[in-house]
């Protein structure tokens, strides 16, 4: 069995959230939670027959809690590459001393004579990484009080923007809003605006430590931008001009919205005009609305028009439609509304 945790779906701060589900796994051999924010390894002594964890590019500072994997007897692969606690002087020692049962950490093989070496040294590194360990832990409360005073700041300054904006919006300037509009102001309407563009450049060229609460606020922005440009996308849909069929002089218009290929034929000889529209095969016939004028014919395909000015003008009433059953598409026969009458030609005794 095999479960792994990406950052794009999921924001994993720490294994606890594992507790209830993951810890009752007990045939879980495979756990990959690499790209998350876990800063230490707990709750995974459920998972009896787990063989592999990945850990790559958390941020694990507390190396001594990797002495809860202990009780994983089948662990054989550990993957910290990416963490902080991998900087650690001894850090290598102290996991292989730690851990008896692993063959392999960070993918490189554990050496019977490497493990011996680390088992006898691991008093002294023992206490290295006990003090490596409060250094960064000091550190890491001063990265979290540093993130809630700018978060704050931002948060203001953002609510300073929400009161200019209520200001600007005052009568006499929505009434100048709306003049702009009629003069044409539509053309500044882009999928991204300059303001946008600087507000990128900002967020991205401003410098902010690698810690777990910066990697989230990267996260929650490119996923804000995502969703405004959802909703961009659409507005415009919904506010998409409907295509002109006919102007406002009378005068028909050629339209092919489905972009379909066509063909008009001129039957001299039943004195008729077939229409022959080739529709998708396994388009249901429901989805087809087939309006035939003495000037020109119109076919909805799925909502998307489709019309054409005739060369002569047809009869309506007397017009058919049907689908071609090898083809699949429609044939609409339009008897001429001028009649012709044909001369019978002689036959020779």
């Amino acid at each position: 069995m095999i479960m792994s945790f990406p950052m794009k779906k999921t924001e994993i701060t720490d294994l606890r959230f594992l507790t209830e589900n993951v810890g009752k796994l007990k045939k879980l051999e495979y756990l990959n939670v690499a790209l998350n924010n876990i800063e230490r390894i707990e709750n995974l002594e459920g998972c009896e027959e787990l063989k592999k964890l990945d850990l790559t590019a958390n941020f694990i500072g507390e190396l001594s809690s990797i002495e809860a994997l202990k009780y994983n007897i089948h662990l054989k692969e550990l993957f910290l590459v990416g963490n902080p606690c991998t900087e650690f002087e001894g850090y290598r020692e102290f996991v292989v001393a730690t851990l008896h049962q692993l063959k392999f950490l960070d993918s490189k093989e554990i050496e019977r004579s490497e493990r011996i070496q680390a088992l006898q040294n691991y008093p002294e590194v023992k206490q290295k990484i006990r003090e490596q360990e409060q250094v960064y832990l000091l550190k890491r409360t001063r990265e979290k009080e540093e993130t809630q005073r700018r978060m704050q700041e931002k948060k203001d300054k953002k609510q300073k923007q929400v009161e200019s904006e209520l200001e600007c919006n005052s009568p006499d300037s929505l009434q100048d809003k709306e003049k702009h509009q009629e003069e044409g102001d539509g053309k500044q309407e882009t999928w991204r605006t300059a303001e946008d563009d600087e507000e990128d450049r900002r967020f991205w060229e401003e410098p902010t430590p690698y810690t777990p609460e910066s990697r989230l606020e990267t996260h929650r922005y490119i996923e804000q931008k995502r969703r405004a440009k959802d909703d961009i996308r659409e507005s415009k849909k919904r506010e998409k001009p409907l295509r002109t069929l006919i102007t406002a002089e009378g005068k028909v218009l050629n339209v092919n919205v489905p972009k379909l290929y066509f063909s008009l034929k001129d039957d001299e000889e039943n004195n008729q005009i077939i229409l022959d529209l080739a529709v998708y095969r396994h388009l249901d016939s429901s989805l087809l609305d087939v309006d035939v004028q003495p000037t020109y014919i119109r076919v909805l395909v799925k909502g998307k028009p489709f019309q054409l000015v005739l060369p002569e003008e047809v009869k309506p009433d007397s017009s058919s439609a049907k689908r071609s059953q090898t083809t699949g598409h429609l044939v609409v026969s339009m008897p001429k509304a001028k009649e012709v009458i044909l001369d019978k030609q002689k036959v020779s005794t």
